[in-house]
């Protein structure tokens, strides 16, 4: 029993340090630029389509269920307010999310678990380079930096759909959509917003480089810690989206109407 409690612990604790090490080594090292730009020009990359792709119908569904839920309140006129708070409190940065875990921490996992595998990692050690201030810092730096560049594109495309949809497939007023904006929404919103996606940005990169770095048994190892990883991922950013989503509410009340 205690040595399945052990194996239970150690691989959350052994995560845990590893943030703590990047966040220390983030400000302690020299910052490899040359690879923060390479990999936040991949990371963009990979996740610059399927965000457009996903926020699109993100927007679409969420106006459509919004829509239909303030006419039967007689509340149309705050389609548009709702629709953009919808946005831009949950949908926006948890559709970021979920792009950079399966695409941008799937990646980065498996780069550092072929490395691994390859014996490479083992090879910088010997030669005296830290394996987390060389590829995991830069990696998890510009995970965050496109996480943040990302939201924007989110936040704009699931407006867009949410007018497409509300405005010209339901019949609404465009003034009324456009004018009720601030109603219910304000920029501390988009501040919390900001600050899901580089945190859950963040998260997705440790992950994956923990899994990557942590990889073994061959090609089919690393498969494994590829999957994980991005399991993981997606358990790690509900939990978090709730303890911020929590917090945020306690800390800045919603307007009234």
């Amino acid at each position: 029993m205690a040595f399945s409690a052990v194996s239970v612990l150690r691989g959350p604790g052994e995560l845990a340090a590893m943030t703590v090490d990047v966040a220390k080594l983030s400000f302690t090292t020299r910052f490899q630029l040359r690879e923060f730009i390479e990999q936040a020009w991949f990371i963009t990359s990979v996740t610059l389509m399927p965000t457009i792709l996903v926020s699109i119908p993100f927007g679409a569904v969420i106006s459509l269920q919004v829509g239909n839920l303030t006419g039967q309140l007689g509340a149309q006129s705050f389609a548009g307010a709702t629709a953009v708070l919808a946005v831009v409190r949950e949908a926006a940065p948890i559709a970021a999310a979920l792009i950079i875990a399966g695409a941008a921490g799937s990646a980065i996992c498996s780069d550092l678990g072929a490395r691994k595998i390859r014996e490479e990692i083992d090879a910088m050690e010997v030669l005296g380079v830290n394996p987390l201030a060389r590829l995991v810092v830069p990696r998890v730096a510009a995970t965050m930096f496109v996480a943040l560049m990302i939201i924007g594109i989110v936040i704009g495309a699931g407006i867009g759909g949410g007018y497409f949809f509300t405005v010209i497939v339901q019949g609404g007023s465009a003034g009324a959509f456009l004018s009720s904006f601030t109603a219910l929404a304000s920029l501390s919103d988009l501040y919390i917003a900001i600050v899901k996606a580089v945190v859950f940005g963040g998260m997705a990169a440790v992950v994956g480089a923990y899994k990557g770095l942590n990889a073994g048994g061959g090609p089919s190892g690393v498969g494994r810690a590829v999957n994980e990883s991005v399991i993981v991922a997606f358990m790690l950013l509900f939990f978090i989206n709730a303890i911020i989503t929590a917090i945020y509410f306690q800390v800045v009340p919603p307007p009234g109407l």
